[in-house]
C-alpha cells in the first residue's frame, strides 16, 4: 500500500512538472507571436534645414505616423549633414534618410552599390554662395577662406567644383588658392558675422540667414547653375535591407511624404509656420518669418528625384578629388518601383531614370 502512494505520488509529480513546462512552452509562444506580430521600427533621420521641410512637415504635422499606423514605429534622428547621417546608416543604425545626393552618392558607391536606395525625390534649389559685402566677383575669392556644411556634403562639392570652373587651385590637403573649410553652419553664421571666414555655401535657411543676419549677399544662386534651375538638393534614401524586409513600410512612407507634399503646395503659410516650429524644437530657437519666407521662394518642392542632376553631382565629386567610381554606375542608386506605383494610384505621372545627354 505505501508502495503504490508512492507511485502515485511520483506520477503526479512527473504530471505537474509537465503541466508547468507545457504552460512555459505556451506562455513563451505566445510571448513570440505577440514579439512578431509587432510592427517593425522606422529609424527616420533629416536635417534642421528648410531645404528638409517635407520631412519635418510631415513629423510635425503627423502625416507620416498617421501614414505608418499599423505598419511601422517611427522613430526619429537629426543630423548636420549628409556624411554624418550615412555612417548611421552605413552602420545600421539608421533605416531611411532624407538627405542630398553627394552623400547618398558616397554610400552607394562605398558598398559597391549595396547599400542603399534613393526612393523619392523631395527638393529642388536651396543652396547659394554668400559673401562678404565687398567681394564682387569669383577672383576676389583668391586667398580668402569659405565655409560648407561638411567635407564630402553636397554644398561643399558644389563650391569646390564651381571653384575649380572658375580657375582656382582647390585642394584637400595642402595649399590652395581658396581655403574651404567645413564646419557646422550654426558656426558659419557666427564666425561670418564676425568676418573670420568670408562666405559659405550653404543649403537654405543659412545662406538667407548670412545674408539678412550676417550682412551677406548672394554671389551664386546655384539654380543659375543648372537647366531650367532645376537640381536635386534632397531626396529620400532607404537602406536596401531594410526596402527588401519592409516594402509596405517604405509604401506607407512614401504616401506619407506624398500626402505631406501636397500639403505643404496647397497652404504654403501654414506649412512655413509648421516646419519653423520644427526647427525650433531641434535647434531651440525659432527662425525670423521673413527668413523662411524668403527661404522658401529659392526651392521647388517635387517628388522627382532629378536622377540627371545626381548623375552630374556624381561627376563634379570625382573632378575635385571626393569621389573614385571604380566602375559603379550611380543610376543604379534608384529604385523608384514604389513611388511610381503610388504616383499612378494617384493619376499622376511617374519618374523615369535617366541621365542627361
Amino acid at each position: 500500500m505505501a508502495k503504490e502512494r508512492g507511485i502515485m505520488k511520483f506520477l503526479l509529480g512527473l504530471l505537474f512538472t509537465f503541466s508547468v513546462g507545457l504552460a512555459l512552452a505556451l506562455v513563451s509562444q505566445s510571448s513570440a507571436a505577440s514579439a512578431s506580430d509587432a510592427p517593425p521600427k522606422l529609424r527616420l533621420g533629416f536635417f534642421a534645414n528648410v531645404t528638409h521641410a517635407t520631412a519635418i512637415y510631415g513629423v510635425e504635422k503627423g502625416v507620416f505616423a498617421k501614414a505608418l499606423e499599423g505598419h511601422a514605429q517611427l522613430e526619429t534622428l537629426t543630423f548636420n549633414a549628409g556624411p554624418s547621417a550615412i555612417e548611421a546608416l552605413l552602420s545600421g543604425a539608421l533605416d531611411a534618410t532624407y538627405i542630398g545626393p553627394n552623400p547618398a552618392i558616397n554610400g552607394y558607391v562605398k558598398s559597391r552599390g549595396e547599400a542603399l536606395r534613393v526612393v523619392c525625390g523631395a527638393t529642388s534649389g536651396g543652396a547659394s554662395l554668400v559673401v562678404v559685402p565687398e567681394i564682387e566677383n569669383a577672383e576676389q575669392l583668391r586667398g580668402k577662406r569659405l565655409a560648407t556644411p561638411q567635407l564630402g556634403g553636397t554644398q561643399d562639392v558644389a563650391l569646390r567644383a564651381w571653384l575649380k570652373s572658375k580657375g582656382f587651385k582647390v585642394e584637400l590637403t595642402g595649399a590652395s588658392d581658396v581655403q574651404v573649410v567645413p564646419q557646422e553652419n550654426a558656426q558659419t553664421l557666427e564666425q561670418f558675422r564676425e568676418r573670420h571666414i568670408h562666405g559659405a555655401w550653404v543649403p537654405e535657411p543659412w545662406a538667407t540667414r548670412l545674408v539678412l543676419e550676417g550682412g551677406g549677399k548672394v554671389l551664386v544662386d546655384e539654380r543659375d547653375l543648372w537647366p531650367e534651375g532645376r537640381f536635386v538638393t534632397t531626396h529620400l534614401i532607404v537602406r536596401a535591407e531594410y526596402l527588401r524586409e519592409h516594402p509596405q513600410v517604405i509604401r506607407a512612407l512614401i504616401d506619407g511624404h506624398l500626402d505631406a507634399q501636397e500639403q505643404i503646395l496647397a497652404q504654403p503659410s501654414a506649412a512655413q509656420d509648421a516646419v519653423n516650429g520644427g526647427i525650433a524644437r531641434i535647434t531651440g530657437k525659432r527662425i525670423a518669418a521673413e527668413t523662411i519666407r524668403r527661404a522658401w521662394s529659392g526651392m521647388t518642392f517635387t517628388h522627382d528625384p532629378l536622377p540627371a542632376s545626381l548623375v552630374e553631382s556624381a561627376r563634379a565629386a570625382v573632378q575635385v578629388g571626393l569621389l573614385k567610381l571604380d566602375g559603379v554606375d550611380v543610376l543604379g542608386i534608384y529604385d523608384l518601383a514604389i513611388l511610381n506605383e503610388r504616383l499612378v494610384n494617384r493619376s499622376l505621372a511617374p519618374v523615369a531614370v535617366e541621365a542627361r545627354k
